[in-house]
């Protein structure tokens, strides 16, 4: 295919190839309904099926059963941010969160919005969230411990789950989510705004656990912000984002059929970042800006000796076919964002781009 770039936008980001050339080869005709999915009616069995088959994939891939049910809730992880307080919240307990960059800032704000007793059991804020914190005191009775698994902004991911001691793990993977296997079994709640590695933009993908939809309160909180709205109406109570959840679908069916799954998904993403990573541990001149052992495999993020070389590689990078390499307006700097559908082809190019670039600077 002609004209396509590198694209290393941090979301909305990259779609895999083949499930844009599956869109396009439905989108006038859709499995013979003589429509285009964005046309056809929320209520119609042919939309029923594609909403299923988006949520048994996903359940699939995650390894979990009927314990658990996935949702697609509109206004992105943002939107979570507010509902998860709001509904997951027990009366007289703390709400523990951990503090590792610019989101989970916005969920704590959420959070305080709403007058609930919120704890910041760790920060990484006192480095500029260059890495994550291992040093955390659990409280065992809190409602429930919050973290961001991966930090879009500042180049971050856990490693491993924290260790919560019993309390559902809330986590929010709007930019590492399905890109390694994860164990379930400790999170009460796992939030993903599509755009960043499942899809394009416009919904969030929820995954609640069924006891969990227990603490909606029954009065007092607006229907559509009640997770057992979603729950109860498999998503549909009101029209949802049809395309996305529709391309959402065909992504888990390429994580599925394609790549094998999510263990094999990790060792593509492994492979990716460690040529990326690996050229700039061996070069003076690009500094990576997160600490080694909290490096993302999802966001690369790295600075040039100044920001007038910064802002000619960026310049430069886009006459070479790459997009998306600015950093976040908030730190400044480059970013490289190697999702799930960012090809190794992709990565190499780059490496490519940035060994030339280091020669002529």
């Amino acid at each position: 295919m002609t004209n396509r770039i590198f694209n290393f936008n941090a979301g909305p980001a990259a779609l895999p190839l083949p499930v844009l050339e599956e869109i396009k080869a439905e989108f006038l005709d859709y499995k013979g309904t003589g429509m285009s999915v964005i046309e056809m009616s929320h209520r119609s069995k042919a939309f029923e099926g594609i909403i299923n088959e988006a949520v048994e994939r996903a359940k699939r891939l995650l390894n979990v059963g009927d314990d658990y049910t996935v949702l697609f809730i509109q206004g992105g992880a943002s939107m979570q941010f507010a509902m998860i307080p709001m509904n997951l919240a027990v009366a007289g307990k703390p709400l523990d969160y951990i503090n590792t960059g610019t989101w989970p800032e916005k969920a704590i704000k959420e959070a305080q919005i709403q007058g609930k007793d919120v704890r910041i059991i760790a920060s990484s804020k006192d480095r500029n969230f260059s890495y994550i914190t291992k040093d955390y005191v659990v409280d065992k009775d809190a409602a429930y411990l919050h973290y961001t698994s991966n930090n879009t902004i500042e180049g971050t991911q856990w490693a491993a789950v924290p260790n919560g001691e019993g309390l559902p793990l809330i986590c929010d993977m709007s930019s590492d989510f399905m890109c390694r296997p994860i164990d379930m079994k400790p999170f009460g709640l796992v939030y993903a705004g599509a755009q960043k590695n499942i899809g394009p933009a416009g919904s969030a993908m929820v995954v609640i656990r069924k006891d969990m939809l227990e603490r909606t309160p029954a009065a007092g909180t607006p229907t559509m912000l009640k997770y057992t709205t979603y729950a109860k109406e498999n998503s549909l109570y009101n029209t949802p984002s049809s395309f996305v959840i529709y391309a959402v679908s065909l992504v888990m069916k390429w994580l599925e059929e394609t790549i094998g799954g999510l263990a094999s998904m990790e060792k593509l993403n492994m492979e990716k970042a460690k040529v990326l990573y690996d050229y700039m541990d061996n070069s003076s001149f690009y500094r990576g800006t997160a600490d080694k052992d909290s490096r993302s495999l999802m966001n690369v993020t790295f600075r040039l000796p100044s920001e007038d070389l910064e802002e000619k590689f960026i310049k430069d990078s886009k006459k070479a076919g790459m997009e998306g390499l600015k950093g976040h307006r908030s730190v400044g700097g480059c970013r490289a964002s190697i999702y799930n559908a960012t090809g190794i082809d992709a990565v190499k190019g780059l490496v490519s781009f940035m060994a030339e670039f280091e020669k002529k600077a």
